[in-house]
């Protein structure tokens, strides 16, 4: 058993904040459409359906694009216009369409304890590797606000479908042994499914607002490697607990 690990982390609500922001923008959203609407008497919860029914659909055909989060506002904004009916105004497109853009330009703030998580398993040996979805840009950007690439050099990965294809095109590059190989992550769907799929270890860290694109069901099965944790601290532990078992194994054997 190879002590020193590869390790890696997804970005959004693993290392940084992400969905509160969409959260706070979507408040704004069903208030939005709460006084568009009044006479209608749309409830929070209806507009909450449809806008997370139009945004997921989006995801699955056309992966993690910074558009689809805008457009999910102003299609769920078409479909009651409709539904009402109201005619559709060009102006509140636009003001929805600014709305959902500008989740993309606030500041990024990391999880507690990020970057002692970060510096721990770099002390320790470990090699570490940032694996997001997204566009390019935009997940850069986060990187360059969090001054990650002092942990990651140029180990980062950005994919716009981010799914057991994707993964397994990167630990076919010839950079990974899967013995000693894990993935961090908060979603079921795109990071610890496609990990226990791959034949890797993995750590799933739960958050309290998780994104229902991320919330699926999780079959486990024997030969799975699966710490589940509630923050990102705990992490290293997990880790030196499975090198700490293999090791006991390998005396044994």
């Amino acid at each position: 058993m190879n002590t020193r690990q590869q390790i890696l982390f997804d970005l959004d609500d693993t290392l940084i904040h992400c969905n509160k922001y969409f959260g706070l923008i979507l408040d704004e959203f069903y208030a939005i459409i709460q006084q568009w609407f009044a006479e209608y008497e749309l409830t929070t919860t209806e507009i909450r359906q449809k806008q997370i029914e139009i945004d997921i659909a989006s995801v699955h055909n056309v992966g993690f694009k910074s558009g689809n989060f805008p457009a999910s506002l102003i299609n769920t904004y078409r479909y009651f216009s409709q539904k009402c009916p109201r005619l559709i105004n060009p102006q509140e497109e636009d003001q929805l369409m600014k709305l959902g853009l500008s989740v993309y330009d606030l500041e990024v703030e990391p999880y507690p304890r990020m970057i002692e998580t970060l510096e721990s398993l770099k002390s320790d040996g470990h090699k570490l590797y940032l694996y997001t979805g997204g566009e390019t840009a935009i997940q850069q950007r986060k990187i360059d606000q969090m001054k990650l690439n002092m942990y990651f050099d140029e180990r980062i990965y950005i994919r716009e479908h981010k799914n057991t294809h994707a993964l397994e095109q990167i630990l076919q590059s010839g950079l990974f042994d899967r013995s000693s190989t894990w993935m961090i992550g908060n979603s079921l769907r795109t990071d610890v499914i496609p990990a226990l799929t791959a034949g890797i270890a993995s750590i799933h860290i739960q958050i309290s607002n998780e994104w229902e694109y991320n919330i699926v069901e999780l079959e486990r099965s024997p030969d799975h490697i699966l710490y589940t944790v509630s923050s990102i601290e705990e992490v290293p532990e997990m880790i030196d607990h499975k090198i700490e078992q293999e090791n006991k194994q390998r005396t044994l054997n």
